[in-house]
């Protein structure tokens, strides 16, 4: 890992012992700003839990912890699952941690209502404040949105084409929160690059943060890095952050620029396969969820099963697979497509409308019925709820001589859902799975149980809407 990959500059802070900073107005006005939407939604969770589940408590004290419990239930995966500096996922993401910690909220309310029987609390009431909480938590982000602009002024330090590239994609992105002042860069002579000013040499960095007040500085050089965070440092007293450019990148666009990753992102990455408690955390999920989904979707396979038989072919198509480490594996689905529609030794890449599809199996893809089999992939251990999907062996051996570090997305087991499915959909060729791979790196760096559950939100979203299917 770099020496600036995992410091943060703001003000003189830097480190655990530096003195706090008087900050640049400026900045401390951003902040400020940036605080607003968590700390307004606070009042606009516990308010109607107050009121819903304790107005008529003979004991304001026990109605306030009643309603404070449940307002850090809606907290939780709002704030772990959907970062508030994120470009992607954000407008819908507030909706679905709102569905999602109304929920969580709603388990710990029962269990103090089990708990403490002379409490009250019936579902009904229960049921009132998460759909109280989901409308009003949606009125305050959109008056939030439509009130108060984000806007932080962004200062790119290097011009070579992972800069240029990060600024010709913010610039892409309808009312995005960062707005790019400006680069520094010793190589280029040219007054602009991607459309953002050249405003001096690395030299003049000082100046340049003096004169512009950057909120962010991100790092897109590889050379006389120590000398650059020198200089940094000479003017930290202004009050901006600074990040490495793979780190921005995550944070903006809820993936990682893949050709621009080195092997100390992937160090980085190790530690947090080694814990324990992580992986026994996830195999529980996956098991209590795989096993609740076959429990729940039993009464349907019968149905299902006639229909795949009145088309010629097998019911159940299996098929060859790599898991996680690199191990074979084989996966189970119901068969979608004409029986024989590939010859044995020529794989074919799946595309939008495949004439291969029957018109059975084009409703099951819409509503991801064919893959209900693979639910005992994962309670055999071989596949997961969420992650990265399982990847043919004859298609692997053409990516990982075309893509990079294509084998590291097997760290983890594959999943039935995962980031780049619900991101991005389904790729029909190699240029499209570096841009599925993009999002399946950065689900391996930041999984959880709380990204896990918005996954598996957006999932539900696909598959009322049938989006993504082929």
């Amino acid at each position: 890992m770099s020496a600036l990959e995992d410091t943060r500059v703001e003000g003189l802070q830097v480190g655990a012992e530096a003195s706090e900073p008087i900050l640049h107005p400026r900045a401390l006005a951003s902040r400020a700003l940036s605080w607003l939407p968590a700390v307004g939604r606070f009042p606009v969770v516990w308010l109607p839990a107050y009121a819903v589940l304790a107005a008529d408590s003979s004991h304001f004290g026990r109605g306030v912890v009643i309603a404070t419990v449940v307002s850090l239930a809606w907290f939780f995966p709002l704030r772990l699952a959907f970062g508030a500096g994120r470009l992607t996922m954000h407008a819908g993401g507030i909706g679905m941690a709102s569905l999602v910690g109304s929920l969580l909220g709603l388990v710990l309310a029962s269990g103090l209502g089990l708990w403490i029987p002379s409490l009250g609390l019936n579902p009904l009431r229960l049921l009132e404040v998460a759909g109280a909480i989901c409308v009003l938590s949606a009125a305050w982000e959109r008056l939030v949105r439509d009130a108060v602009v984000l806007d932080r002024r962004v200062l790119v330090v290097g011009a070579n084409d992972g800069g240029s590239e990060l600024i010709e994609e913010l610039a892409l992105v309808k009312d995005a929160p960062y707005t790019v002042i400006g680069v520094v860069d010793d190589e280029r002579d040219t007054d602009t690059v991607a459309g953002a000013p050249l405003l001096g040499r690395t030299a003049d960095l000082p100046e340049v943060i003096e004169r512009e007040r950057p909120d962010l500085v991100v790092l897109a050089v590889a050379q006389n890095r120590l000398d650059t965070f020198t200089r940094l440092l000479s003017v930290a007293t202004a009050g901006f952050r600074v990040a490495e450019l793979p780190q921005f990148y995550e944070q903006a666009f809820g993936r990682v620029p893949v050709r621009r990753l080195t092997a100390a992102w992937f160090m980085s990455v190790l530690h947090l396969y080694q814990r324990p408690y992580t992986r026994f955390a996830k195999r529980s999920f996956d098991v209590v969820v795989a096993g609740f989904g076959l429990i729940l979707t039993a009464p349907l396979f019968p149905l299902l099963a006639l229909l795949v038989k009145a088309t010629d072919g097998p019911l159940i198509f299996s098929q060859t697979r790599l898991g996680e480490g690199g191990r074979l594996f084989t996966i189970f689905k119901f068969r979608t497509m004409r029986h024989g529609a590939e010859e044995p030794g020529q794989p074919l890449w799946a595309e939008e409308r495949d004439p291969r599809v029957t018109s059975v199996g084009r409703l099951m893809r819409r509503t991801r019925l064919d893959e209900l089999p693979q639910l005992w992939n994962v309670l055999r251990g071989e596949m997961s709820i969420v992650g990265p999907r399982p990847e043919r062996p004859e298609f692997v051996e053409l990516l990982e001589d075309t893509v990079p570090y294509w084998n590291r997305r097997h760290l983890v087991k594959p999943g039935i859902t995962g980031w780049a499915q619900v991101s991005c959909g389904y790729s029909a060729d190699a240029e499209g799975t570096v841009e599925k791979l993009s999002y399946d790196l950065w689900y391996l760096r930041h999984r959880s149980l709380a990204v896990d559950l918005g996954i598996c939100g957006k999932t539900l979203r696909a598959l009322l809407t049938g989006a993504g299917a082929r």
